[in-house]
């Protein structure tokens, strides 16, 4: 399938591209963009929801600590989607990527001492900066190289790592508790480890320095820029409401419920099987009908999952709910970006900018609420009841 300037916006990738639309290659790079999202979301961030109640009942830290230390991985988060774009243009995006899955793994071995709470502040921080930056670079080093036709869909393979970290976590984690809090560490940071090496060469050929030359890039400007602003605040907000399932929602339900950690567990496994298959599916679904009305549909769908713990503990309730905004918490983002290149077609250096600035505007909001419901947790005593 030939590619042409519509979908890359330069020429000379054209052929580049072509090749890899032709074969394994493409794949092969996309998959190397789910490990990437494995290691420096699905396990740098999502790892440490089901390890919160362990280290409060291994006296670790405090109940209060150990969620603002979740926090401290939404904080690096956003400064890793600050720095991503100028570090990706200095060292080059597959280099700072490959360093960025590093630094996730060694933040989990070192995670695995708990020296102090300001070492594993900065530790859990690290990972969060190691996310952002992976965010912000994967998929758009990937995707240029991808047909239009297609992206929905390799951006859905791209994102499902996070998902793969999360069910990861909740069936992993369990069993290493079962060794003591250390070696829970330990196991999430060799795991880091293997998808770091094995994805090394898996990456496309880096075009940082042709992208930097290019002279197409023209300023995103009048009614487009409104509608791209309209579109970074929706995908803000949605992190703000993401937060309480993305940090509580084990503790909620080991904790709060009183159902023990296996039971909130379980629980996160759901989220992550919900959040493996959702990029998929609302990748597939944008393929075919567009990712502006997908969009539509998903914050809807999304909406109404995230108020169901607030009306009813059931069982069912909590099913219903894990599953579903465990599917869209990364199901949402190869929408947004895809909604981006549909905003500004031919032009690859205006959709990483655009998708940078949505992606930072994400994290600040996630920093937001994060940093607002630790301080509620700390100050309220009821924060962890079942609902009535």
């Amino acid at each position: 399938m030939s590619m042409t300037r519509t979908n890359l916006g330069h020429p000379a990738h054209a052929a580049t591209a072509e090749h890899r639309n032709e074969g394994g290659p493409v794949w092969l790079s996309a998959m190397a963009g789910l490990c990437a999202s494995l290691v420096g979301l699905g396990l740098a961030r999502f790892a440490y929801t089901p390890l919160i109640p362990a280290l409060i009942s291994a006296k670790w830290f405090s109940p209060a600590e150990a969620v603002y230390l979740g926090a401290a991985n939404l904080a690096g988060y956003l400064a890793g989607a600050l720095i991503a774009r100028e570090l990706g243009s200095r060292a080059g995006s597959v280099r700072a990527l490959r360093a960025m899955m590093v630094l996730a793994s060694l933040s989990a071995f070192a995670c695995a001492m708990p020296i102090s709470f300001i070492w594993f502040f900065g530790w859990r921080f690290l990972a969060g900066l190691s996310g952002g930056v992976i965010m912000v670079l994967a998929a758009s080093t990937i995707l240029p190289h991808v047909a239009p036709g297609k992206r929905g869909l390799v951006g859905g393979v791209i994102f499902a790592g996070v998902g793969l970290g999360v069910a990861a976590s909740g069936t992993l984690v369990p069993l290493l508790l079962q060794q003591g809090v250390k070696q829970s560490w330990y196991g999430l940071g060799v795991l880091s480890a293997l998808l770091t090496l094995v994805s090394w060469k898996a990456w496309p050929s880096d075009n940082s320095a042709a992208d930097r030359a290019s002279s197409g890039h023209v300023p995103v400007r009048g009614k487009k820029l409104a509608v791209v602003r309209v579109l970074s605040a929706e995908y803000g907000l949605n992190a703000l409401a993401l937060v309480p399932h993305m940090v509580f929602l084990v503790d909620f339900v080991a904790r709060g419920l009183g159902q023990g950690i296996s039971t909130g567990s379980h629980y996160w496994v759901l989220y992550g099987i919900g959040a493996t298959i959702g990029p998929l599916l609302t990748g597939h679904l944008a393929d075919r009908t567009g990712f502006g009305p997908a969009l539509r549909v998903a914050f809807v769908i999304e909406a109404i999952a995230i108020l169901l713990p607030a009306l009813s503990s059931a069982p069912a309730a909590l099913i219903v709910s894990s599953v579903i905004v465990g599917g869209f918490t990364p199901g949402i983002v190869p929408l947004v970006l895809g909604r981006i290149h549909e905003l500004i077609p031919h032009d690859p250096n205006g959709q990483r900018a655009v998708w940078a600035q949505a992606t930072t505007t994400f994290a600040v909001f996630q920093a937001i609420a994060a940093y607002g419901l630790s301080y509620l947790f700390e100050h309220t005593a009821d924060i962890t009841r079942p609902c009535s």
